[in-house]
C-alpha cells in the first residue's frame, strides 16, 4: 500500500487518527479515509450516479486531493 500525497501530519494534522487519506492498493485501486456522508448526499446525486448496500459517500478535504494530484497516475 502506498500513501498518495503527504501525510496528515504534514498537512497540518494534529490527530493523526482523523485525518483524511488515499492510498494506493498494491491491485491499482484507491482507498480513501474520509467522513462517511452518504445519508447526506446520497440524495444530492445526479440521476445517473448510484450507491449500492456496500458503498459509501466519503468527503475528504480539497487539501488532501491537492497534495495527492502529484502521486495519481493519468491513467
Amino acid at each position: 500500500m502506498r500513501r498518495l500525497g503527504s501525510t496528515p501530519r504534514e498537512r497540518g494534522s494534529r490527530e493523526e487518527l482523523s485525518c483524511p487519506d488515499i492510498f494506493e492498493l498494491p491491485d491499482g485501486r484507491f482507498a480513501v479515509i474520509g467522513t462517511d456522508m452518504t445519508g447526506e448526499l446520497h440524495g444530492m446525486l445526479p440521476p445517473d450516479a448510484g450507491v449500492a448496500s456496500y458503498e459509501r459517500i466519503v468527503v475528504i478535504t480539497r487539501d488532501t486531493l491537492l497534495h495527492a494530484k502529484r502521486d495519481i497516475p493519468d491513467f
